[in-house]
């Protein structure tokens, strides 16, 4: 099938499978003309890079595990992605909540500013606080925050 056709049964820009050929993911033929064509598995293909971004997989994780061949999946090393995947969602989501709490007294020490006391006088009460350890600081790191944004990138938007 052509490209035009492939975009139209996945939904997909025809730069975006290109893109997805350029970086291995997906297999295409050209004929004498030039033109792409795409054999009927490519839909299947762009289906599970669809599935699999959105589950959380990067682009290399991807190609890790898509066979050459569909008809070749190698069934432990797919289970043991996802289990890795699982592990790694779990984990992040432990240092969500640890931050969670930690913003939640924090939101909780600026909130419980004196009346007399002005905003600036507050912060450095707060920061004060935070840098002696009686307040503690949100637990993400700089990585976690990357993959944040980058889920949140991933998400679609809502229309109602």
């Amino acid at each position: 099938m052509k490209i035009g056709e492939l975009a139209g049964r996945t939904g997909l820009a025809p730069s975006r499978i290109r893109f997805y050929e350029g970086i291995g993911l997906l297999k295409v033929e050209r004929r004498p003309n030039g033109y792409r064509t795409y054999p009927s598995q490519a839909v299947l293909v762009l289906d599970l890079i669809a599935t699999a971004q959105q589950a959380g997989f990067s682009l290399d994780e991807i190609r890790g595990l898509l066979p050459p061949d569909l008809e070749d999946w190698k069934h432990g090393s797919l289970v043991e992605a996802l289990r890795s995947k699982v592990q790694d969602i779990e984990a992040l989501e432990a240092r969500l909540a640890q931050s969670k709490a930690h913003l939640v007294g924090l939101l909780a020490e600026i909130e419980a500013k004196p009346g007399e006391m002005d905003c600036a006088t507050n912060a450095r009460r707060v920061l004060s606080r935070i840098r002696s350890g009686e307040v503690e600081r949100p637990a993400l790191g700089a990585d976690d925050v990357t993959e944040l944004r980058k889920a949140r990138r991933r998400r679609p938007v809502s229309t109602g």
